[in-house]
């Protein structure tokens, strides 16, 4: 059975929206896109590929899997670590919108989604996959699906932007497991699910 993962760009106040380029997602009339291309280092490559050497499948929401399959079907280097893996292995995307998936390997899965996805963690073998995808995020969040968080965080604060955890996010206890930080200053931690927070207070009984 596949552990679930996402690996995902935010800013210092938790921006996940467009970080590579500013035609990538401007909507709700984002204008910064782009935000962590400065920050693409060797050591930034050297994790991603490790993310993707343990992937056995992907699991995409619509506007990333477009993005992804408007791109890496190009790349056509076998020794690309991050091309091989999206082009060879199993991709599913999450959409009612999307009845078509062109990009060998892909199908779209458009049902009960809490269901669907608990079946692919049941038969895949190594990761399934999350990139990006805010919105699909959001719902394995809010339906315990997710068991570790990749979390790049880039030094860059903007302001505004879509979150990754939006207010009204189904409160969540997370373990630290592993943390990194690249030459360039992005902060790299890996976290797992580990239940429902636990509350306290300082006030003296």
């Amino acid at each position: 059975m596949a552990q679930l993962s996402i690996t995902t760009f935010v800013t210092l106040d938790g921006v996940m929206q467009a970080p590579g380029g500013p035609n990538e997602d401007p909507s709700g009339g984002f204008a910064l896109g782009g935000w962590s291309v400065p920050y693409g280092d060797d050591d930034f490559g050297r994790f991603m590929t490790e993310v993707f050497e343990r992937a056995g499948a992907f699991l995409l929401g619509r506007r990333t899997y477009e993005i992804f399959a408007g791109y890496w079907p190009k790349v056509t280097d076998p020794d690309d670590p991050i091309a091989s893996r999206l082009n060879s292995l199993p991709k599913y995307v999450a959409s009612n919108k999307l009845k078509k998936a062109d990009w060998e390997g892909s199908t779209v899965i458009d049902g009960d989604l809490a269901a669907e996805v608990t079946a692919l963690k049941e038969r895949t073998n190594g990761e399934l996959q999350v990139h990006g995808s805010g919105a699909l995020a959001h719902f394995l969040m809010a339906h315990d699906l997710i068991d570790t968080y990749n979390l790049l965080i880039f030094p860059v604060v903007l302001g505004t932007g879509r979150r990754l955890f939006a207010s009204g996010a189904v409160p969540t206890a997370l373990r630290h497991t592993s943390a990194r930080t690249t030459a360039a200053g992005v902060a790299i931690h890996t976290y797992e699910l580990a239940g429902r927070p636990e509350y306290g207070t300082y006030e003296a009984e």
